[in-house]
């Protein structure tokens, strides 16, 4: 079954950001997008230059309307000392929330339960707490922070334009489709 137009599980966990450690549950998504980015582990190989990526391109999320939450099934106590240790992690300034119960995985359906981690499982979730983009990738694929604005975009002005939708290779300002009859088999 897909997650798709399905409402974030009702959850709470504790993050760190900007050196406080704070409490984050599915409220703390509604009224606004969110990203919610799971990747396997802490002091690993791809995860940070997917999270760096994502710290490089975080203020646009924010004008966008936007927060990122990375996820994995560490403490919150790890992802400090992972941001204490590395210079990649030390840019990140979005909510970095732990797992370690796995209780987001299991929700969002990215757990590998043999490992004790999670896929790489990227979610974004409208203002109504519907999600709606998912996409998982398997360990060693990591992920462009370009390429997810972009569909970030997407998804929100088909959100605020309903009846239209977004073809392959849309970027903001190009044209949308609107679907009817007198397109079928014209496109």
């Amino acid at each position: 079954m897909s997650l798709i137009n399905t409402a974030v599980k009702p959850f709470s966990a504790t993050a760190y950001k900007n050196g406080q450690f704070i409490e984050v549950s599915e409220k703390n998504m509604l009224g606004k997008w969110s990203v919610v980015f799971f990747y396997p582990a802490d002091f690993t190989f791809v995860c940070p230059t997917e999270l760096g990526d994502l710290a490089d391109h975080y203020a646009e999320f924010q004008s966008m309307g936007a927060e990122i939450y990375s996820v994995s099934t560490d403490t919150h106590f790890t992802h400090k000392a992972w941001h204490d240790a590395s210079e990649e992690i030390g840019k990140i300034q979005y909510p970095m929330l732990g797992d370690p119960a796995w209780t987001l995985a299991k929700n969002f359906e990215v757990l590998i339960e043999a490992e004790g981690m999670a896929d790489r499982g990227t979610f974004v979730i409208d203002p109504e707490g519907k999600i709606q983009i998912v996409e998982i990738n398997a360990g060693g694929i990591g992920r462009d922070a370009s390429e997810l604005l972009r569909k970030l975009k997407a998804a929100q002005y088909v959100h605020a334009h309903p009846g239209e939708v977004c073809p392959a290779k849309w970027k903001e300002g190009d044209a949308a489709l609107a679907p009817s009859i007198d397109l079928v088999g014209k496109i």
